[in-house]
Formats: structure tokens, sequence, C-alpha cells
């Protein structure tokens, strides 16, 4: 009888011990309502850190985020001699995204002359291509916030002695990438002065055409060319044209969700100081601007 009476003290003490601790966790007073804090504060009536950051989107494969890009516009998006995935600022930036969203980035190699309209027709679900904010691309696509503040230049060979735009004019040839602001800004000024605009697929080809003597200028966006004259010692930018264009991640208007939680993911990046180490890595020496800055 001792045995059995020490058992049943013993089990009844314990029963005790687990009633007070379901009150405590429970944390529930007299109306029932439950306290903030702990496990069942975070799950069930105050959001949790994580929480805050979910995002409702959708894309063409369930997490991964397919991104259309030229990947041959340095220091945009370009391939290392070699290597088998690409880098650069748009590509970096992308993987911080997308890491931010929870999803892989997939890259498709595509032409920028048709970008736009590919994304539009659901190829892919954006684009990352230094791609310029533009009311006419505008009408085809959505695009984040902009990432990036970007000016056109003038390179030449540096022999020739041509200073700037103003110096070019019958006779000349100008090289061009295919759909960019930069063919758009020398039809607009230069053909008006005689200039031959000459149309190339990639950026790259109309450097390697500059070298030869073919066309006297390329007129490309200023970061892309610094990069690309990097290897041509015969080559220099001799002006800086500001056109007030900043870049977009874009994508098809048919996924506006999508769109959102990139500027949601993009002004994290910012703020954390994320978006400021990767400018630094492929503009050095170049300041960050104000609103690109950490908070």
């Amino acid at each position: 009888m001792t045995g059995r009476k020490t058992f049943l003290l013993r089990l009844l003490a314990v029963l005790g011990a687990l009633a007070l601790l379901a009150a405590a966790c429970g944390g529930g007073d007299d109306n029932g309502d439950t306290e903030a804090g702990g496990d069942n504060g975070a799950t069930e009536e105050t959001p949790g850190e994580h929480d805050d950051m979910q995002m409702d989107f959708t894309t063409l494969e369930e997490g991964v985020l397919q991104v259309g890009s030229c990947l041959d516009y340095r220091p945009f998006e370009y391939f290392e001699r070699g290597a088998d995935e690409p880098t650069g600022f748009d590509v970096e930036l992308t993987e911080a995204v997308a890491e931010h969203l929870g999803v892989e980035v997939e890259w498709i190699r595509t032409n920028f002359d048709t970008i736009f309209t590919s994304v539009d027709a659901g190829e892919f679900d954006m684009v990352a291509a230094a791609s310029t904010i533009t009311e006419e691309r505008q009408e085809t696509v959505d695009f984040s916030d902009p990432y990036y503040n970007a000016r056109q230049a003038l390179t030449v060979q540096s022999e020739t002695g041509i200073a700037s735009t103003d110096e070019l004019g019958d006779g000349d040839t100008v090289g061009v990438q295919k759909g960019t602001t930069g063919k758009a800004w020398a039809d607009e000024n230069l053909a008006p002065q005689g200039v031959e605009i000459r149309v190339y697929d990639t950026a790259p080809a109309a450097f390697t055409d500059l070298e030869s003597g073919a066309v006297q200028g390329v007129i490309n966006d200023e970061p892309s060319s610094a990069a690309e004259i990097e290897n041509r010692p015969g080559l220099e930018i001799v002006e800086s044209i500001d056109t007030m264009e900043n870049y977009g991640l874009a994508f098809s208007k048919d996924n506006p969700d999508l769109t959102l939680a990139v500027n949601e993911a993009l002004q994290a990046i910012i703020e954390d100081g994320t978006y400021e180490e990767i400018f630094t890595k492929y503009f050095p020496g170049t300041e960050v601007p104000e609103e690109f800055r950490a908070s």
C-alpha cells in the first residue's frame, strides 16, 4: 500500500505541474485574449519577422525566376572567358533580389531588340539587361522602380582627335546597338548633322569596328563603354551625354504582383547595404547615388 500511495502522489504532482505549464503557455486572460510574445504570439496574433517579408507573386516555374538578358553588356551582364555562369552588376543585383524573394535564377540569353516583346509574350518572367525606362517601352511592359542612373557616351579612336559629337558630320559613321536609347539619341541628334548611323546586334561588335576604323565613333551607355575600352587601348571616351536615363527591370503587364514583389526586394537590398556593395564592386571610384545608399 505504501508503494501505491507514493505512486499516486507522484502522479498527482506531475499532473499539477503540467496544468500550470499549460496555463503559462496559453497566456490567456479572463476574456480569452492571447498575449503577445513567444511562439504563439508570433504565429497567431503578431506577425513574425519572416511574415513581414512574405510576398504573393507567381513565376512561370514555381521557385524559379526566369530572367531574359543579352548577357554581353559589360559591366552589367556578361561572361568571363571560359565561365559557365554570367556575372556583372545586373546579374548580382538580380541574384540578391531572387534571394530575398526565396527563388532561384535561371538566365535566358535573348536578343535585346526583341527582349520586351519576349517577356510580354511570357517567354520568361523578367528582363535584367541595363534597360532604360522609356514611355515607348512602357506601352509593352511594366518596369520596376529605377535601380541605376545612366548617361550615354561618345567613344572614338584616340589618334583621330575627335573631341565631341559636334565635330561629327558628313562622311562620318557612328556605331550603335540595335534597339537601344543610344541609337535613338544618335538618330535624333547625329543623323541631322549628316552622320551615318550603323546599327549592330551587340555593343562589342560596334567597338570592334571602331578599333578597325570602320566607324568614327560609338554612342553607347557610359558605364558599358568604359568597360569595353578597358582592353582596347586605342579607344577613349571623349564626351559624356546626359540623357536623364534610368534603368529598370521589366515584366509582363500580366504579372503586376511580381513587379510589386521585386520593387519591395529592391528597396530591402538598398536599405540593408547590399546594393552599395554590388555598386562599389562594379563601379569603383564612382559615388553611390544618394537614393541608392543604405538607410
